[in-house]
């Protein structure tokens, strides 16, 4: 997915984002939740060192200069909730903003469990209870099958061999096959729940973003449309922000933002096709798992490397949230291409891993 290169939209972006990319002093924010120490909404983060962790420092650096050859533009990695690593290369600021791409997917499921939690929809309503009916050209029987929670796992039946498989209109939402029994890395049902947020709430879907989530956390971000797509610009800090929220299972310093039980859901297996997948989020240490493209199921980890209860959030062009609840981890990548397969899940989750690996015990 390109960068909007407009130089007006990157002042825009600036402007928005600024409270959240200051470098204040460090607050006294006691640690919660498991030991999780959570950074204020606003000023600066408490932070600790790999040495003082017992990291390897040699594989860190080796791990900096696989990054930079990589085409990396910002590296975070938090223990703890404390910030250890905070690496930027070239030209890139811990102010500068970047696209999350289809890592912004697992945003949007937290944004739909906390509308279901609200009272505001449930997973098994049809989506065209919000969307009307005949949003797809699928025979109405085929369309009334369809629920937001196919949206969530991508089972919803449409065929993502159109032409543009972004498009969001009628014309390009063809029936495939019924829903369940095919899974398939489909844009156009998944962006379709941006409208089924706000058919929900009544709110524009950048202020419930905003107000959910954003706000609460300290996480800066816009959505910006881009032809069918929406996409989610923020700082590397707002991406480690979201990725605490997901390893605090959806508590925030005491706040609850998602109900931990549905993060759970996020990070199971959702369906018997793709193992690797739960609620637009994906899994490491599962027997098996599906591509986005081909369908063809895959023997083995999605990331062998990685941590076994790795979750993810993963988008084109090699961004990640990395998630390891039994590290009390979260790692960012933000960047161009690594040079793989431009495919959400890639081989340089594996190459990074290998590295990770050898950092911390």
């Amino acid at each position: 997915m390109a960068a909007i290169r407009s130089f007006a939209w990157w002042v825009l972006l600036g402007t928005i984002l600024f409270a959240s990319c200051k470098k204040p002093v460090i607050d006294g924010t006691v640690p919660v939740n498991n030991s999780l120490y959570f950074p204020p909404t606003t000023g600066a983060w408490q932070t600790t060192t790999p040495a003082a962790l017992g990291w390897n420092s040699a594989a860190l650096n080796s791990t900096f200069g696989f990054l930079d050859q990589k085409n990396t533009k910002a590296f975070i990695v938090l223990k703890n909730g404390e910030l250890v690593v905070e690496k930027y290369f070239g030209n890139f600021t811990q102010d500068s903003v970047w696209y999350w791409a289809s890592a912004a997917k697992t945003l949007t499921a937290v944004l739909v469990g906390i509308a279901q939690q609200q009272g505001k929809l449930r997973l098994t309503d049809r989506t065209n209870r919000y969307l009307g009916a005949g949003f797809t050209n699928a025979p109405l029987a085929k369309e009334n099958a369809i629920t937001i929670f196919h949206q969530l796992t991508m089972t919803t039946g449409l065929d993502d061999g159109v032409p543009n498989d972004d498009c969001t209109t009628p014309a390009c939402l063809l029936f495939k096959a019924d829903v369940g029994t095919r899974w398939a890395y489909h844009n156009a049902p998944y962006t379709l729940l941006d409208k089924v947020i706000e058919n929900a709430t009544q709110t524009n879907f950048q202020t419930y973003t905003r107000q959910q989530v954003g706000t609460p956390i300290g996480m800066g971000g816009l959505w910006i449309n881009n032809g069918f797509n929406n996409v989610y610009y923020s700082n590397a800090r707002s991406m480690a922000r979201f990725g605490l929220l997901l390893l605090a299972k959806g508590q925030w310093n005491g706040t609850n933002i998602i109900n931990n039980t549905y993060v759970d859901s996020m990070a199971t297996t959702s369906n018997s096709l793709n193992q690797s997948y739960g609620l637009l989020t994906w899994l490491a240490g599962k027997p098996s798992y599906m591509l986005p493209t081909v369908q063809t199921v895959f023997n083995g980890s999605l990331v062998p490397n990685a941590p076994a209860d790795m979750l993810a959030a993963l988008g084109k062009n090699d961004q990640k949230i990395y998630v390891v609840p039994s590290k009390n981890l979260v790692v960012i990548r933000m960047g161009n291409s690594a040079g793989n397969v431009q495919l959400a899940a890639s081989s340089f989750d594996n190459e990074l891993w290998g590295y990770l690996r050898q950092v911390w015990p």
